[in-house]
């Protein structure tokens, strides 16, 4: 086994769920985003265990995410969040994966492709540009395009859904965008059901929207990185206990190597590409087989990154290589070659920081740090 490694705790993953649930109104179904390989946690196992957790839908962002988990035996329905190229809509719809729809270009192709494959009343969603700016139709035009899928022939409207752009901020400005675009989601909804329509399931909150508005939980929500154990930006642990609704979410991953050399440096010395860093005083430096090229990114380096070993946090000095980093442990340490060094998780697992204190220094969020960890770590899954 090799010494970096991502360790997967499950029982974490179930009991974030759990308390997940303690949020969501009865009868409201739960559809897990297991996209970006459940943000660098393994679709294919996270999703069998919220599966059997009492998850109903899982959301992938590429058909090729999709078909991952058909291929290991998933039956469970399988939302398309992203939109896919033309020659891979037959792909999508030979694997019952429902893709999200809203112009006519897009309706033809997956009619086409369901129409030769003899699927009749194909799922499709619905997904309405209330705000984001991304993909979606505009409220006023979603009649035009329901009508579109009905008279397809071979598609039938299986859901409507928007996505927020700012339910993860505090401030007035961003709740009161999030309750226009709310309320431009339901005028969509509700141009469907002029034309005589069913809109389906109708879901607009993802993890921040799901904890702090469930007047819009409607038919279904969609967490995602909540589900892995951080919180959503600004909708944090102390912003939601002093709502009056606690939330306590345990990281699922604890990325983690060994310390494979210790070197001693004299004073002067320096470590790594370009010199950035020259040792000011005699101090010894730790090698440690992670880098960029595992998801510890280069830039990182310069942004006060420190690891665990031993339960101390160290430093990390000079520039992050593809394959390697180094930390400075100082004179007369009690660190040894092979001993564990953690990156970040759980601090039960050792850590000194979560991937959401690396966000935080390093400028980013933690649904980025989880997602950049590649598929040469290994993953670990233990309870």
């Amino acid at each position: 086994m090799r010494a970096t490694r991502a360790i997967i705790h499950l029982g974490n993953l179930t009991r974030n769920l759990q308390a997940i649930r303690g949020f969501i109104r009865p009868g409201v179904q739960i559809c897990a985003a297991v996209k970006a390989d459940a943000y660098g946690h393994g679709a294919v196992a996270c999703s069998r265990r919220l599966l059997r957790d009492g998850v109903n839908v899982l959301a992938v962002a590429t058909v090729g995410e999709g078909v991952e988990l058909r291929e290991a035996g998933i039956s469970a329905p399988i939302l398309l969040l992203s939109l896919c190229a033309p020659d891979e809509a037959a792909q999508a719809v030979s694997h019952d994966i429902t893709p999200l729809v809203f112009d006519e270009d897009y309706i033809r192709l997956f009619s086409e492709a369901a129409g030769t494959l003899g699927k009749d009343a194909y799922p499709v969603h619905i997904a309405v540009d209330s705000g984001m700016g991304r993909i979606g139709v505009l409220p006023e035009d979603a009649g035009h395009i329901a009508r579109a899928i009905a008279a397809s022939g071979t598609l039938a409207i299986g859901g409507t859904c928007t996505h927020f752009a700012l339910s993860d901020g505090t401030s007035r400005k961003a709740e009161a965008y999030t309750q226009l675009q709310y309320r431009r989601f339901l005028t969509a909804v509700e141009n469907i059901r002029n034309e005589g329509l069913d809109p389906g399931l109708r879901h607009c909150c993802a993890s921040a929207a799901s904890l702090t508005h469930a007047d819009m939980q409607l038919d279904m929500v969609r967490p995602g990185i909540i589900l892995y154990g951080y919180y959503a930006d600004e909708v944090d642990r102390e912003y939601l206990a002093s709502a009056g609704t606690p939330l306590d979410l345990t990281p699922v991953m604890t990325f983690e190597s060994e310390v494979s050399a210790i070197r001693h440096f004299t004073k002067g010395m320096s470590v790594g590409y370009g010199r950035t860093w020259i040792a000011a005083e005699d101090t010894d430096i730790a090698v440690i087989p992670v880098g960029y090229g595992d998801g510890l990114l280069r830039r990182w380096g310069s942004c006060g990154l420190q690891l665990a070993i031993g339960g101390k946090p160290y430093p990390v000095r000079g520039r992050i290589c593809m394959d390697q980093c180094m930390v400075e442990l100082g004179p007369d340490s009690p660190v040894r070659r092979w001993d564990k060094a953690v990156i970040f998780g759980s601090p039960a697992d050792g850590a000194a920081q979560d991937a959401d204190a690396i966000a935080r220094t390093t400028g980013t969020i933690s649904y980025e740090i989880t997602s950049c960890i590649t598929r040469r770590v290994p993953r670990i899954y233990i309870e």
